[in-house]
């Protein structure tokens, strides 16, 4: 019965949070997005290469209000596919939870 009311009470804190954090990103600043728009349309080597580098720009772009981490002017699918790809290479992608060993219960 304990442990009934501890988890209502982590996911009354979770919900509380979520609305939060909702409506906190309702209120962000957007920015124009044909100012990024150029010339180059961004397919999946370019992706790829962003989703590689994504924790470095991540970290830039915190710094840096020019630096931003997902190219706008992209062609669709395949651009995010290299993106999700790139991020999935460097950490480890679905398997990257499994790396630990698991201690077997004798």
């Amino acid at each position: 019965m304990n442990n009934n009311k501890q988890l209502n009470k982590y996911l009354r804190i979770f919900g509380l949070s979520l609305i939060a954090v909702v409506l906190l990103v309702g209120c962000a600043k957007s920015i124009d997005v044909t100012a990024c728009v150029g010339t180059k349309t961004y397919g999946f080597w370019n992706g790829l290469w962003h989703g590689i580098i994504s924790p470095v720009t991540f970290i830039v772009s915190l710094f840096k209000e020019r630096v931003a981490i997902y190219a706008v002017n992209n062609n669709g699918g395949w651009y995010d596919f290299g993106f999700m790809l790139g991020i999935s290479i460097i950490f480890g992608g679905p398997c990257g939870a499994s790396r630990r060993k698991r201690r077997c219960k004798e």
